[in-house]
């Protein structure tokens, strides 16, 4: 325990015994210098506040006499600190804790010498290792704390004189022959070796006051050799068998050698044993006493000491806490303290049995009223107006007749004051004028003046009898801490707090949310719930009040996903099944987790994202079928995304919402391997907003560069052309590959020097394949593409960005079918099909498009209805096979798309709504 500062010290006996000089004033103080190990701190700059020294050791070289050298709480270097500069009278040099904190102290992580110094302050420092002070005066250490290490000691020797040693927490001390004058008071001192706690040897004059000294399995305070004219006083000298001493069964209080006896005082202390030891309370000048009253007999010393041969708590109750106001306030050396709770204090319920009638504790600390907390009753902290409110006040005081309370009721009417007197409470009683939500602030008010205060809320209400009624508000995370709480998309909180009108307290709150579930509370209070689909849904709240007044509310809410911005990440894989041997089989759909918190080790990514973006791909399937993606707890809807042939490889850009921290897919029939890449995600208040783009030719290698070679790396300049900005982080690209030489996988990743181990693009020879990529902006605005094997030409088709400067934040659906020709008839080659079913004020799309029956090769492309007609392709269209693809658009006016048929061929064109772009 670190002891409390103090700061008076009473100085007539001291001055009396020890003869110390007078002191002038001092002249005004020269600049500080500082020392602190942090960041920013040079051992070679001017140890300012702005610039400190890292050492301590060097600040202990420059200091001059007046200067004080604060030491900050960073952490200490492991280093042993010499102090062997002097100050002069009236101008000390000083070393303090330069730090308000009650946790955190400052210090030295080695050893402390002060060496032929003299007019040295130390204050307020932790030291690790050893304290010694050799050949020096004038120096006082004060509340310093050497508990951290238990074969540590502080020593006081060579010629040393009026060295004095106040507040500290120490280990085992020794005061050598040589030294004068030391002065020990209000230090705790605990011994870690079988011989004495405290050892002085041939030291004359040393002063030993109000101390409490434990020893290990030796004595706490040993005087021996030459240390005439010493003084023992106020001291809790405990011998108690904190350790097993098996054979020491015999303890001695205190040892005073015959040659120290000379001119020696004692008086004031407090021995205190245990059940496991014979306790002698002193060996003096060679002889055994047993008792204080022997000693007295035998010297004259003594004559107030108390023993107590067994720990407080151990024996009578009358002995349990002997030390308090028992001591003599008058004694060589004593410090009073007076700050933090450690005032010299009249305990109420101890007699001040020190001397004169004093009331000043034996031992380093004063015994407090310890006030730290005050608790607060109100009788009716709800209620109509006009209704009598009793507050009751009690406090954790030890001294409760000496309490006072203040009680603000917060309406602006003056404060009460009220004393609790001998009774269990402080009770006061107030009758509000008017409605309103109030603080009742007590504050309890020591004898010290210690204050402490508690605050308690109460509502006073309109006397009307109790109306049911809520909000209800969709919960989102924060932009300033996005996934604080991991909120899951469709969650809502029903609030009837601000609604309702209640006159008495609502004892019990019922609601039914809609869709099944309900809960239950004691209170008002909101509710949170979160949906599983987006929808309608019919809530309904019951509350009754302590009075048995019941009301019942409902209403229709609708429960739909936020708008949101895109947080790109570098891509990764979370499911693999052709490595963790759990493949998609028709008829059980297979859940794949995402990579909220630490669901996928190496990739902690929030909880809060509302809709994932992932490439999906399908191989080895055991016939011709189709895959579906979808939130999971939802109902499959009647939509794909990756349609695949026997034997084949097929991928797809999917964006999907979130259910539960996981995606469901479902293939249609058959069996097939399933591989999932992580591309990036929606989140309401983070990421950034989009911006469409007709769809805009980036790259062709058939016309530029040459082919893609395999394992050969192209980088592409993305954002800073073609309308996409420089500080764009991601773009939205069509990626198709043509004329591959072999079947292979292409990647679009942004750093060059980190290739992941996913794909984007499977190709195949004399196919033209496409699939959509959104991939964040790497290095000067580039992206990297990568394929693994043969060649292909490549090419790139940019239909939109992603960047603080975009337009447009995303709403995500349940997977929706907006369009399917297959009931209306095949768009002709050269043709246009309308897509309508958008929000009208979307300004783009995010659609699965399906082509399918096609009889000859070609392509589709989607674009905003009304607008331009684009020179780039949304997919490529083969014949016999059905060919899905990941489009982003833009929506033209009335929220529709427009999507046109090359001349190679008709097809069928199914449309399928993944989510939507507004301004937010």
């Amino acid at each position: 325990m670190r002891p409390t500062r103090a700061t008076v010290l009473l100085t007539a006996g001291l001055v009396t015994l020890l003869g110390l000089p007078a002191t002038a004033a001092a002249a005004a103080d020269p600049a500080d210098l500082y020392v602190n190990n942090q960041a920013g701190c040079s051992d070679t700059g001017p140890g300012s506040k702005t610039a400190p020294f890292c050492r301590l050791s060097v600040a202990a070289k420059l200091v001059k006499p007046g200067q004080t050298v604060r030491i900050g709480t960073a952490t200490p270097q492991e280093e042993s600190v010499v102090i062997d500069r002097s100050g002069e009278p009236g101008k000390p040099i000083s070393f303090v804790e330069d730090t308000t904190s009650w946790l955190l102290h400052a210090g030295v992580a080695g050893d402390l010498s002060i060496k032929g110094a003299s007019h040295v302050r130390v204050s307020g420092l932790t030291v690790a290792g050893n304290i010694r002070i050799t050949d020096s005066t004038d120096i006082e250490l004060d509340t310093v704390d050497h508990s951290s290490g238990h074969d540590t000691e502080l020593v006081v020797g060579g010629a040393s004189k009026d060295v004095r040693v106040l507040r500290g927490a120490l280990h085992t001390t020794r005061i050598e022959g040589g030294a004068e004058r030391t002065l020990f008071s209000r230090n705790q001192i605990f011994g870690f070796t079988d011989s004495a706690a405290v050892t002085v040897q041939d030291a004359p004059g040393t002063v030993v006051t109000n101390n409490t000294i434990t020893g290990h399995c030796g004595t706490p305070l040993a005087v021996g050799g030459g240390s005439s004219g010493s003084a023992v006083f106020n001291n809790i000298l405990d011998v108690s068998s904190y350790f097993e001493c098996p054979e020491r069964v015999q303890r001695t209080g205190m040892e005073m050698a015959a040659g120290a006896a000379v001119g020696t005082r004692a008086d004031y202390n407090l021995i205190v044993g245990d059940a496991k030891i014979t306790l002698v309370a002193y060996k003096w000048a060679g002889k055994s006493y047993k008792e204080p009253a022997q000693l007295q007999a035998a010297t004259g010393q003594g004559a107030r000491d108390i023993l107590v041969p067994v720990h407080w708590g151990e024996g009578t109750p009358e002995a349990e806490f002997p030390f308090i106001d028992s001591a003599d306030a008058t004694a060589p050396g004593a410090l009073v303290p007076d700050v933090m709770g450690q005032r010299a204090l009249d305990d109420p319920w101890v007699a001040n049995t020190g001397k004169n009638g004093g009331f000043l504790d034996r031992g380093a600390w004063e015994y407090p009223d310890y006030l730290s907390s005050v608790g607060v009753e109100v009788d009716k902290p709800w209620a109509p107006v006009g209704t009598k409110v009793e507050v009751r006040a009690r406090s954790d005081s030890k001294w409760p007749s000496t309490m006072t309370y203040s009680v603000d009721f917060g309406d602006g009417t003056a404060p009460v004051t009220v004393k609790q007197g001998d009774g269990d409470r402080a009770i006061t009683t107030h009758v509000y004028g008017s409605p309103g939500d109030y603080t009742v602030k007590v504050t309890a008010i020591s004898v010290t003046g210690k204050k402490v205060t508690t605050e308690e809320p109460v509502k006073v209400t309109t006397a009307a009898p109790l109306t049911a009624a809520f909000g209800v508000d969709q919960l989102l995370p924060t932009s300033t801490h996005p996934d604080a709480m991991g909120v899951e998309p469709l969650t809502v909180v029903l609030d009837p707090t601000k609604l309702t009108a209640a006159p008495w307290p609502v004892v019990r709150a019922d609601v039914e949310f809609g869709d099944g579930n309900t809960a239950r509370a004691g209170e008002l209070r909101s509710f949170e719930h979160t949906y599983t689909t987006p929808g309608s849904y019919a809530m309904k709240l019951t509350l009754v009040d302590s009075k048995g007044a019941k009301s019942t509310v409902g209403r229709t809410v609708k429960v739909d996903y936020a708008p949101s911005g895109y947080v790109a990440t570098e891509p990764f894989r979370i499911k693999d099944s052709r490595t963790d041997g759990k493949p998609v089989v028709s008829g059980l759909p297979l859940d794949v987790t995402l990579p909220a918190h630490h669901r996928i080790p190496g990739h902690p990514l929030s909880g809060s994202m509302a809709s994932a973006v992932v490439n999906v791909t399908v191989t080895g399937a055991t016939e011709d079928t189709h895959l579906t993606v979808w939130p999971s707890g939802q109902q499959r809807p009647a939509t794909s995304n990756v349609n695949v042939r026997a034997g084949g490889t097929s991928s797809n850009t999917v964006t999907v919402p979130v259910g539960g921290g996981s995606l469901a897919a479902h293939l249609n029939s058959g069996k097939a391997d399933l591989i999932v890449d992580f591309v990036g995600y929606y989140q309401p208040n983070a990421g950034d907003r989009f911006s469409p783009l007709a769809p805009t030719r980036v790259l062709d290698t058939r016309t530029t560069g040459g082919a893609l070679s395999a394992a050969k790396t192209r980088t592409v300049k993305v954002a800073g052309v073609n309308g996409i900005p420089a500080d764009a982080t991601a773009v939205a690209l069509n990626l198709t590959g043509t004329g591959a030489k072999e079947q292979a996988h292409v990647i679009a990743y942004p750093d060059p020097a980190k290739r992941p181990a996913t794909s984007n693009l499977n190709v195949e020879p004399g196919k033209d394949k496409s699939n959509q990529a959104i991939v964040p902006v790497g290095p000067n605005g580039t992206i990297t593409l990568f394929t693994n094997s043969g060649s292909t030409h490549v090419i790139l088709d940019a239909v939109g960005y992603y960047g603080k400067d975009g337009k447009a934040l995303f709403t995500p659906v349940v997977p929706k079918r907006l369009a399917d020709t297959r009931t209306t008839g095949k768009v002709a080659p050269g043709a246009t099909t309308t897509v309508a079913g958008l929000p009208s004020n979307a300004l783009g799309a995010v659609l699965n498009v399906t082509a399918t029956d096609t009889t000859a090769p070609g392509f589709l492309t989607a674009y905003g209805s009304g607008g331009t007609l684009p020179g780039a392709s949304s997919l490529n269209t083969l014949p016999g096979r059905t060919v899905p693809n990941h489009v982003t658009t833009p929506v033209g006016p009335g929220g529709k798309v427009s999507i046109f048929n090359s001349y190679g061929g008709p097809n069928h064109v199914i449309t399928d709504l993944l989510g939507y772009f507004t301004t937010g």
